[in-house]
């Protein structure tokens, strides 16, 4: 039994409104080649980040025939796999943190305002899908894009909000935040 067209319609909105709050963005493209009997066959993968510049961040690979379908393919694994990040003041990270993947290792540092997005390549991507403004961040180790988003990724997956440690320690969240030495104490305590 077909389905009314209009259920369609409905479903295939709904889903273009979901992704149209996410932004994406190439992080590296790549031409690989499968010898066979004939000669090579050329193929390309891609390393996508998407984001909803809110907290909420996601990276993706596919492999296809042609780049646009490689692309395609990057994107909807990035958008399944969308993990949410605590931003303090909705512009830089609560506490420093570091990650690794193989042989990448990056560290992140939150920064005051006005210091911008310090990180280079496919850090930099990463933190402005997120929607970060102000951060400092260093890779080390493995220069590979496909290691430093993951390795940024475990990094992010570290953060907490004071909000949840203050609840796990039995503490107010004025008592976690009072130790903060940039002094910003008062505006996290008036936002719980």
């Amino acid at each position: 039994m077909a389905r009314p067209a209009s259920r369609d319609r409905g479903r295939e909105r709904e889903r273009d409104e979901r992704d149209s709050e996410f932004s994406d963005k190439l992080v590296h493209i790549n031409r690989v080649a499968k010898v066979v009997k004939g000669g090579k066959r050329f193929g390309f993968a891609a390393l996508v980040v998407v984001g909803d510049l809110k907290g909420r961040v996601g990276f993706g690979h596919g492999k296809a025939r042609e780049v646009p379908e490689a692309i395609r393919k990057a994107t909807e694994q990035a958008r399944r796999n969308l993990v949410r990040v605590p931003l303090r003041d909705a512009r830089t990270l609560h506490h420093d943190s570091a990650g690794r993947h193989g042989s990448g290792k990056v560290v992140l540092r939150s920064a005051p305002a006005g210091t911008g997005i310090i990180a280079g390549g496919a850090m930099r991507a990463v933190f402005e899908m997120l929607g970060v403004q102000d951060v400092v961040a260093k890779s080390l180790g493995s220069t590979n894009p496909y290691n430093v988003v993951r390795a940024t990724f475990d990094a992010l997956r570290e953060q907490e909000n004071p909000r949840s440690v203050a609840a796990r320690r039995s503490k107010k969240v004025s008592e976690i935040v009072a130790r903060r030495r940039d002094g910003s104490a008062a505006e996290i305590a008036a936002e719980a």
